[in-house]
């Protein structure tokens, strides 16, 4: 995949997470993931990659389960979606009987039933879920999958915010539905009340699943609930765009968590920043 000049694109990432001020855990996690058909890597939490050679993965999990383990829960759904990659990926890749929502449908039912299962045997585990934000970046496409209300958000080169992900509570449908306002539904008490996610609940899943292509100078957002509970959708495009210069020694990532944790910092934070460059 190369710009209009012929110049080959590049992927960057910066990703930072934090406990915040009240949670005594981290029940947050994140993957930084690049493969081909011969290969898996591990990627640190800051660095580049060229784009024409490689599918890349990146996504947020936030646990659920408070003392049933829910820092184990989105630990383990970033473990899944690793080993099914790397157990699986030559079927899925060579399959030509299988859509591209198909395949990603199939993977995301593995994960919850591998989560469904872990919760199942063990009682320390009883009950455990976790969302499950990932972008999943192959020949030019990125293609979403997600459960709950972490969040993904697409900053296109030509300006503005977009958010690819719904929300997946209470608050969140009823801000859909029209019935009560984006500000009703952040201080909701509802809010935090999960209709989808990665195990605990029904025994199939019904993700939301999207592609869109990307060009050049578009960036992208995942994040955890604890990132939007203390910004705007105008603050995150502010900070991903034309950060204010206290904050230029730090990555994109470190920037949203230090704000975010500086306007609440009542969850746990997660900011992941991919950049085509």
């Amino acid at each position: 995949m190369s710009d209009l000049g012929g110049a080959p694109l590049e992927v960057h990432w910066t990703a930072q997470t934090h406990q915040g001020r009240v949670r005594r855990t981290n029940e947050d996690s994140f993957l930084c993931l690049r493969f081909d058909q011969t290969d898996l890597t591990f990627l640190g939490k800051e660095g580049e990659s060229p784009l024409n050679r490689h599918e890349f993965i990146f996504a947020v999990s936030d646990g659920m389960g408070g003392e049933n383990a829910g820092d184990f829960a989105s630990n383990d759904v970033i473990q899944s979606v690793t080993a099914i990659i790397s157990r699986n990926y030559h079927q899925t890749a060579s399959s030509k009987s299988h859509t591209e929502r198909e395949r990603l449908q199939e993977f995301c039912q593995q994960i919850h039933e591998h989560a469904s299962k872990v919760s199942r045997y063990y009682e320390e585990c009883k009950g455990m879920g976790a969302t499950l934000s990932l972008a999943w970046i192959d020949s030019g496409t990125l293609h979403v999958l997600h459960l709950g209300d972490s969040r993904i958000y697409h900053f296109p080169v030509d300006g503005g915010i977009v958010q690819l992900t719904e929300d997946h509570t209470v608050a969140g449908r009823l801000f859909r539905d029209g019935k009560i306002s984006e500000r009703e539904a952040r201080n909701h008490p509802y809010r935090n009340q999960l209709e989808k996610s990665i195990g605990c609940h029904s025994a199939d899943v019904n993700p939301q699943i999207t592609s869109i292509p990307v060009q050049k100078g578009d960036r992208f957002l995942l994040c955890s609930d604890g990132i939007t509970d203390g910004l705007w959708d105008h603050s995150l495009e502010k900070l991903i765009r034309t950060p204010p210069s206290y904050l230029k020694e730090l990555t994109p990532a470190e920037a949203l968590v230090k704000e975010a944790m500086e306007a609440s910092g009542r969850d746990n934070l997660t900011a992941l920043v991919v950049e085509i460059v």
